[in-house]
């Protein structure tokens, strides 16, 4: 290169399922026949009707134009009426929802938005490593805040409350939780507010897998008062088998939104209008949709369950999402070499828990995003 890479970069890693996905396409190419148990991509299709309507809407002439940075009006309606019907949350369709290119650009587009040099963030541990990442770009100091299996991978009080000083600014959550599987309880979303509100404090909840394999989908926003002190990031990613069409939201007070959208403004040129309009379809699907996908999912989860125990990996079976979460057994140094080391004797991969914090060290994750047939492959080699 000619010249310096940006300081920040030393500070910030590629993103491990990067790295990993090229070493796992370089060995199949060389013809080697790996299963892949890692990548939460949802291989089940989106409804009959968003593929209609985005076949349906590219064809007409004017579909094909920049469009607005806030969405079109049916796509927050649509939004707003989701959050109404299954969240139990009233949200001003005109303001307090901001479309997004899925909820992972609504990460950094927060950071940006209100986060300076120096300002501090608490971010869960395990956690998506994308709070971490997104707060080192943006030079903030991360505080990790840990959840345990003791505690059931719930937020401790009396820890946030010993990490609450001066300069903290927002504190990411994310449940129900990834890599975990554990449920929020509207008790803990309470807490979670009083906190805030006692340190003056921005909770964003990051919110994609509350449909699956849950029947009592909860939002943070439905806490009286929440909408002052918090705002939630959601996807049609996991829940309506979208996750390469990059639709999201951002949800929350007017204030923020318009800080979240300064940003968003300066970074896109809005999204193409046929597949807002087919995500209108999606948002409109009844409950007998979340039912079809979760029953096949439901399958699925056996049959990881099942790797699990040949293994005497240890598992939470209420647990939620598209994962499954394991405890490994101490015949392995850590989740690393565990991984490691089916990738290497079965050709089989699975997610190392330590990619989420340290608290992951010794877990690992299987994805339930692959045919029951895959599973049962994986089964027929382990068993060999």
């Amino acid at each position: 290169m000619i010249i310096e890479k940006a300081q920040r970069l030393n500070s910030t890693e590629e993103y491990y399922f990067a790295t990993k996905l090229r070493e796992i396409a370089k060995r199949r190419a060389e013809g080697e026949n790996i299963i892949n148990l890692g990548i939460g991509s949802p291989d089940l299709i989106p409804a009959t009707e968003s593929l209609e309507e985005l076949a349906a809407q590219s064809k007409k002439h004017d579909a094909h134009g920049y469009q607005s940075y806030t969405g079109i009006p049916q796509l927050r309606q649509a939004f707003a009426t989701w959050y109404e019907q299954y969240f139990e949350v009233s949200l001003n369709h005109e303001s307090e929802i901001l479309p997004l290119m899925g909820s992972k650009e609504g990460i950094m587009h927060i950071s940006l938005a209100f986060l300076n040099p120096g300002d501090k963030v608490l971010v869960p541990d395990p956690g998506y490593p994308a709070y971490n990442a997104v707060a080192n770009i943006v030079g903030a100091e991360v505080i990790k805040y840990n959840l345990t299996e003791e505690n059931k991978w719930l937020p401790d009080f009396e820890e946030l409350e010993s990490l609450a000083s001066d300069g903290i600014k927002i504190l990411w959550l994310n449940y129900p939780h990834m890599p975990t599987g554990t449920k929020a309880t509207k008790v803990m979303f309470e807490q979670l507010i009083s906190f805030a509100r006692k340190h003056k404090i921005l909770v964003v909840n990051d919110n994609p897998y509350s449909f699956i394999l849950n029947e009592e989908p909860l939002s943070i926003l439905a806490v009286p008062g929440a909408k002052n002190l918090a705002i939630e990031l959601n996807s049609l990613s996991k829940s309506h088998n979208m996750a390469g069409w990059r639709i999201g939201c951002v949800a929350g007070d007017a204030e923020y939104l318009k800080c979240i959208l300064t940003i968003k403004s300066n970074m896109d040129s809005g999204m193409f209008k046929p597949l807002q309009m087919a995500a209108v379809k999606a948002l409109g699907k009844d409950a007998g949709w979340y039912k079809s996908i979760n029953a096949e999912y439901a399958k699925r989860q056996l049959l990881a369950m099942e790797i699990f125990d040949k293994f005497k990996v240890k598992y939470d079976k209420a647990q939620t999402g598209m994962f499954v979460w394991g405890k490994i057994p101490p015949t392995f140094e850590n989740s690393y070499a565990f991984s490691d080391h089916f990738l290497d004797s079965k050709s089989v991969f699975f997610t190392p828990g330590a990619i989420f914090g340290k608290n992951g060290e010794q877990y690992v994750r299987i994805s339930l995003c692959s045919k029951q047939e895959v599973f049962k492959e994986v089964i027929s080699r382990l068993e060999n």
